[in-house]
């Protein structure tokens, strides 16, 4: 009887090292993949939002949560002046359908200020023709505290102004509603999450092998 010969594979740390550096730059080409993807697909939102279409609008805003729901998506994101790295879209708004929602909202509301007696008119229009100036001069957006802070000191410089902020404010929808942050699994069974799970398994083999020979070299100096 012949014995049957056994094939021993072993790998080296160092040729672990060289399949580990092509790794690294796949793992970045896909992430990158990702997030480019998820982009565009937000930017589809966007668009649908600007040409004020809500079904389109609806429609996007469904991919673009699919897709990152189920895909690694790494993203940087403004925080107050700091750039922080998290997993998803980052929050995003929808200006164009919140500013149609609060106009509707205002114009109703005009109409129920207007029908009550006031001897200064309008004062939700005086307010608008002092602020709107400067909003454009400052570059105020139209959910921008400095504008609303505006707005709120000229309608109290008239009579019943309580009563009238009381109502603008209550007829004004959440801008909460509007902001959207969608986040991501930090690991998916796509073919990202694959090959970081083989890196990460490469690296910790490596980082265990170190260990091991530092070990094994500290105690041979005290034998």
């Amino acid at each position: 009887m012949k014995k049957r010969g056994r094939i021993k594979f072993k790998v080296k740390t160092w040729q672990l090292l060289l399949v580990l550096v092509p790794l690294l730059f796949l793992d970045a080409t896909l992430l990158r993949l990702d997030h480019i993807k998820m982009a565009e697909l937000r930017s589809a939102v966007l668009t649908a939002d600007e040409e004020e279409d809500d079904k389109k609008i609806s429609e996007t805003l469904e991919e673009l949560k699919d897709f990152v729901f189920s895909n690694i998506v790494i993203n940087v994101v403004d925080d107050n002046g700091l750039q922080k790295v998290t997993f998803g879209t980052g929050p995003f708004y929808l200006e164009h359908q919140y500013i149609r929602t609060a106009n509707a909202a205002l114009e109703e509301a005009e109409k129920k200020l207007n029908s009550d007696s006031n001897p200064n008119g309008n004062i939700y229009q005086l307010a608008s023709n002092v602020c709107r100036p400067q909003a454009i001069q400052n570059g105020w957006t139209w959910n921008d505290p400095n504008y609303i802070n505006c707005m709120m000191t000229e309608i109290q410089k008239y009579p019943a102004a309580d009563e009238i902020q009381d109502k603008i404010i209550a007829s004004l929808p959440s801008t909460e509603l509007y902001r959207k942050n969608y986040a991501s699994p930090v690991w998916a069974p796509t073919v990202t999450g694959f090959m970081l799970l083989i890196t990460v398994v490469i690296i910790v083999v490596i980082f265990i092998r170190v260990i091991v020979w530092i070990i094994l070299r500290l105690s041979l100096l005290f034998i």
